[in-house]
């Protein structure tokens, strides 16, 4: 079912996500402990930024070559499948291959991301994604039959339908015309993998996120700092929470900045989740202050994913977000089949020795992270948050919300939310 609802955003969000994007998920069985999933892409073998570095740049622009990494994604949808799944891969992508071949109706939301973004789209992805160079309007129908071609070659041969044969080549040519590196070996190697999930406790409940290269150990150790003060002697919509939250968000930002980065460089972020670390960072807060903002090294500023969560009869759950990074992605697509391609390398950064410095290989930071609460009770809520950037925030908000303030689900996403 997620993988399913997944399939169907890339018509109907396409601004948001698509076929050549990158997913994390959650996944817990009863009786069981949860296990994650990282279906991010990693820079190809030929990753070369010098004539970035030679400039003095610290970051790669969202319309770089470089800032294109391989898409894990459909990996990581066949994995899915494979080890959970009860249907068959024809029925889990069925509703989403109507759609993209009949259209789908554009949604208010859509449109409105469409008229905003519409401008960053060039060449032949132009031609898939605007109506007569227009962006489309709500009620616009979108049909998107390349889209719809990809998924009948997954649904009838899997990842190899995506990572091997026509699709593929249309992908590694039109990348390498755009002046990437990429080779149908990159493509080849993409493997999901599964990870230990990393959790915290916080007031006895426990917030289960996932590791590098995910920004998960953030929303860690910002619940850690939060948990330092007593949040309910303050107005849950007033200036002090707002206030706490946005400076130690600063905080955690930096922390993650420093710390966070490809998997094997980053570790089990020991010293950045101990108690130690965030009763010290809690202490930097002064209720009257303003702490200067550190420069954030990773990428930037951004808005752009979905987020869903599945639960069957039996209690499996799947925490899931999926995300083509920037608002369409790098504003590219492949010549035949009009594949958005991502441009989440922009999560790298260009310092030299860094954990997250952009070099072949390596996965890049990512912003996007689904969750797990776990009550102390037993009960489980699958959640996540939409908006780059704020989401380890906005964890941590909800977490709050719903402890601290003894919000429902509803009321906790529904909240107004802040940060700095």
């Amino acid at each position: 079912a997620a993988a399913g609802m997944a399939a169907i955003l890339g018509a109907s969000e396409p601004a948001m996500t698509g076929r050549y994007g990158d997913c994390f998920a959650l996944i817990k069985r009863p009786g069981e402990a949860p296990r994650g999933l990282n279906a991010s892409g990693a820079a190809p073998a030929g990753l070369d930024t010098s004539d970035l570095t030679e400039g003095g740049a610290l970051q790669i622009p969202n319309d770089h070559p470089a800032g294109i990494t391989l898409p894990g994604a459909v990996d990581g949808f066949c994995k899915l499948h494979g080890d959970y799944g009860q249907l068959g891969l024809d029925q889990v992508l069925g509703p989403a291959i109507d759609n993209a071949q009949a259209g789908v109706p554009v949604a208010p939301r859509v449109a409105f991301d469409w008229a905003r973004w519409h401008g960053l789209l060039h060449g032949v992805a132009r031609d898939y994604y605007l109506k007569k160079g227009a962006p489309y309007e709500a009620g616009d129908i979108f049909r998107a039959p390349g889209q719809a071609e990809v998924l009948r070659r997954i649904a009838e041969n899997g990842r190899a339908g995506f990572y091997e044969g026509d699709v593929a080549d249309d992908l590694i040519a039109s990348l390498q015309a755009l002046g990437a590196s990429h080779t149908h070996d990159d493509l080849s190697s993409v493997d999901a993998d599964y990870v230990s999930p990393m959790s915290v406790l916080y007031k006895g409940h426990r917030l289960h996120e996932l590791p590098p290269n995910s920004q998960g150990p953030m929303a860690l150790l910002l619940a850690q700092m939060i948990e330092q003060f007593d949040l309910s002697d303050m107005d849950p919509m007033g200036a002090e929470r707002a206030h706490l939250e946005a400076e130690l968000g600063k905080l955690a930002f930096d922390a993650r900045d420093r710390f966070v980065g490809d998997p094997a460089l980053s570790g089990r972020m020991d010293h950045m989740l101990a108690p130690e670390t965030a009763r010290h960072l809690a202490a930097l807060y002064q209720p009257g202050v303003v702490i200067d903002q550190a420069p954030l090294l990773t990428e930037s500023a951004h808005k752009e994913t979905v987020y869903l969560c599945a639960v069957d009869s039996d209690g499996l759950m799947v925490s899931m977000i999926y995300s083509i990074f920037k608002d369409f992605g790098s504003g590219r697509a492949s010549d035949k089949y009009g594949i958005l391609f991502h441009n989440r390398g922009c999560g790298f950064n260009l310092l030299p020795g860094h954990p997250n410095e952009a070099r072949p290989g390596r996965r890049p930071m990512h912003t996007i992270i689904p969750a797990l609460l776990e009550e102390p009770n037993g009960a489980l809520t699958a959640f996540g948050v939409m908006g780059g950037q704020y989401q380890a925030v906005g964890h941590a908000r909800y977490l709050s919300n719903v402890v601290d303030y003894a919000m429902s689900p509803q009321e906790a996403i529904d909240a107004p939310r802040s940060f700095a």
